[in-house]
């Protein structure tokens, strides 16, 4: 299987990042949405199976998919696609950041997890246990490989309906002799190794032989061999956790070893009733601080905070007071966030139409249920795991709107979300929409001047500067900071975030004087109240950096960059992104001044530096490259220049998509290098490329697409067709004025 193989129509396998006795996982590229996914590929099936078989298992393998698939639980692992493709079955699933807790294991040289992390660990899987077995869903296959705790200390269970599937297929090894099917014999249930009848209960049992494991570091009954483990677990009691580690709890001793009870019967009746006993017993282990009145858990009612969300900042209310809440933070290239095109699943409009009429008043528990999901929202999107974000906040705002009404403010902050999702995934039009109703119903149901009706006006002119359409988003921002400056004053944070993003689009507009002015008066103004170092201070005097830029005053630019970066190195580390991107831009001005040979020194430690942090492919990592083979071609090595565009263009057309602006721009440079090189001809194939490509995405209107069609012209001409360069000369000047008549 090559690094660069389709599957499914729409899965680029990238590289291989695991295997086992089932088959490979790769991670992959949807090339549809423009996201990284994990794809598990089942080893073929061999010569051993007749037709009949194959057939009956190629079914089985998509029903097994299909209620993999149907699992929406924050802890059971995503499964979005699943599909056949040359004789191999595939298995497409959320790509997870973090490790098992075999990993985890083996990392700590098998020495124990930490109390609170295996009370956490165990309080996670619960959860996610009592959700698939009210579906009916038996996992049959629990062991620390397929538990995940990821980064941010979420719990993760994997591979639900795989391990039955491997049953069937005989991927499963076997006892010798015997003919009893085995899964992984540290972690099976007596009631497995008997062969008799299994359900919820068998999972708690492989749950309390992990937990054993990584609360003493060795499995429940660690013996020679396969069959001395089995019998082990048949027929040994086992020795009490606290015996390896006398500092656990006693309550988890108890829990463990209640698990482990050789007849289901005697087990906890269900994951939710083990659940409430770990919640019970949880307080020994995070004590409550001084003076604190102790909380009560159930998981009927609201849990406790698990530790994940420890210094987690707060998203937009969804119920309770309206109050204000802080639209998202800048980024220095940036109105109000980072601009991406990918794809994302499914048109914004797809909600149901609610019939007019009276609603019945929603019970307690059902809203809290939706707070609970807009918040998971909440949580995917600051993992920038957009797409994923969007579909949740579909699906609550299509229920609060139907409970709650279309201008509720819940169900607004539900379409405020969807909308950012959207902007967040390149889907600028349909964000606009997003954002337009949702400004008009805030209107409705808040007024004009309320800070969130505010927040998404202000979302929408970031979204119109997406478009290109810079003169309607001044006049939104304008509007918006007269309100605020008028109802918060001019030194609100708020206040300052506006004028910071109106800045930028003023040099947009090619008002850059103008532009230079307010981000310098912005800067000062957050110096004064937030301090020199904070780091939206740092985001505007990068924006004061750029505008010197634009302005052609590199050698200020320069000194401006390197400002910014050596804050930012202090403040957030040399390897944070935004201390690397001030050093992308100290290698673009030292370019512009003509010291090509410095910008080629910089821009190769910041490759060695991007790749190191986030990877060759890291679409930053190549940003440095294109960084580096514009130098290249400025110091006149245009064979190499030529080289590296080539190279870069085909890394960005695999990671971010053919028609993605720096797939574009990459696609420009290689037309820029055949030009030099007096490959005139393909010099025009490829410019006009381009130009398609940026009047399909962009509009024939566009800045970039006329600057496009500019390339096109000047290449005619330099081929001798002068008739033609002066038409396409002339349709560029018309559509240009044209656009600046609709700004005016």
């Amino acid at each position: 299987m090559g690094d660069t193989r389709l599957i499914l129509g729409r899965y680029r396998l990238l590289d291989q990042i695991g295997r086992g006795g089932m088959g490979e996982v790769w991670r992959a590229l949807d090339e549809s949405l423009g996201r990284q996914v994990a794809v598990k590929c089942l080893k073929p099936l061999g010569p051993q199976h007749d037709q009949s078989f194959t057939r009956v298992l190629r079914e089985r393998f998509r029903r097994e998919a299909r209620v993999a698939a149907a699992l929406q639980h924050r802890g059971v692992t995503v499964v979005h696609d699943f599909g056949e493709d040359d004789g191999v079955l595939h298995l497409v699933m959320e790509l997870l950041d973090g490790r098992n807790l075999s990993q985890l294991l083996e990392a700590g040289k098998q020495q124990p997890l930490p109390v609170q992390d295996v009370v956490d660990i165990a309080r996670q899987v619960a959860s996610a246990l009592a959700y698939t077995h009210e579906q009916g869903i038996v996992h049959r296959d629990l062991k620390p490989a397929n538990i995940m705790r990821l980064t941010d200390g979420t719990v993760k269970i994997c591979d639900f309906g795989i391990a039955r599937l491997g049953h069937d297929i005989g991927f499963t090894s076997k006892l010798t002799g015997t003919g009893i099917a085995m899964g992984t014999p540290h972690y099976m249930s007596p009631e497995q190794i008997g062969g008799g009848e299994i359900d919820h209960r068998s999972d708690l049992y492989s749950l309390g032989c992990v937990l054993y494991e990584i609360a003493t570091g060795v499995p429940p009954f660690d013996l020679g061999d396969s069959w001395s483990i089995l019998v082990g677990h048949r027929d040994t009691v086992p020795v009490p956790p606290r015996t390896h580690r006398a500092e656990l709890p006693e309550f988890l001793d108890r829990v463990v070893l209640d698990l482990l009870a050789k007849t289901p019967d005697e087990r906890p009746g269900d994951a939710r009733e083990l659940g409430d006993r770990l919640l019970a017993g949880a307080p020994g282990v995070f004590p409550a601080p001084s003076g604190a009145r102790p909380a009560e858990h159930s998981l009927t009612g609201a849990p406790a905070l698990p530790p994940w969300t420890r210094g987690m900042t707060g998203g937009h209310k969804a119920t309770g007071a309206w109050t204000l809440t802080s639209t998202p933070s800048d980024r220095a290239t940036a109105l109000t966030g980072e601009w991406t095109t990918a794809g994302a699943p499914r048109s914004a409009d797809a909600l149901p139409v609610v019939a007019p009429g009276p609603r019945p008043t929603p019970a307690p528990e059902q809203l809290a249920g939706l707070t609970s999901r807009h918040n998971a929202g909440l949580s995917l999107s600051r993992l920038e795991r957009w797409a994923e974000a969007g579909e949740v906040h579909r699906a609550v705002a299509a229920e609060r709107e139907h409970i709650l009404g279309p201008d509720h403010p819940d169900t607004l902050a539900s379409r405020y979300e969807i909308g950012f999702t959207l902007s967040r995934t390149g889907r600028a039009a349909d964000a606009l929409r997003e954002f337009t109703r949702v400004t008009e119903g805030r209107e409705r149901a808040l007024g004009a001047d309320h800070p969130e009706t505010l927040a998404a006006r202000q979302e929408l002119a970031y979204v119109l500067g997406g478009l290109g359409r810079h003169f309607e988003a001044h006049q939104v921002y304008a509007e918006v900071l007269a309100t605020r400056e008028r109802t918060v004053g001019p030194d609100h944070a708020d206040t300052l975030r506006c004028r910071h993003n109106l800045a930028f689009n003023l040099g947009r507009l090619g008002r850059l004087e103008d532009s230079h002015t307010m981000a310098c008066e912005v800067a000062e103004a957050r110096a004064r109240v937030l301090g020199a170092g904070h780091q939206d201070t740092l985001a505007t005097r990068y924006e004061v950096a750029y505008a010197l830029g634009r302005l052609g005053r590199w050698p200020e630019a320069l000194q401006a960059y390197r400002e910014v970066a050596a804050a930012r190195a202090e403040a957030l580390g040399a390897d944070h992104p935004d201390t690397l991107a001030a050093r992308y831009e100290v290698g673009v001005s030292l370019g512009r001044m003509g010291r090509s040979e410095e910008a080629l020194e910089l821009f190769r430690a910041l490759i060695d530096d991007r790749a190191r942090v986030h990877g060759p492919s890291d679409p930053e990592t190549l940003r440095a490259r294109h960084g580096l083979g514009v130098n290249l071609g400025r110091l006149a090595r245009w064979e190499e220049a030529l080289a590296e565009a080539h190279s870069v263009c085909a890394l960005r057309d695999q990671v971010l998509g053919p028609d993605h602006p720096d797939t574009l721009v990459s696609r420009r440079e290689i037309a820029v290098g055949l030009g030099w090189l007096g490959r005139w001809p393909d010099a025009l194939t490829v410019y006009r490329e381009v130009a398609d490509a940026r009047e399909r995405v962009l509009g024939p209107g566009h800045p970039d697409a006329l600057a496009s069609r500019n390339d096109e012209a000047l290449c005619l001409e330099r081929l001798g067709h002068g008739r033609e360069a002066a038409e396409l000369y002339r349709r560029v000047a018309a559509r240009r004025q044209q656009r600046g008549a609709r700004s005016l």
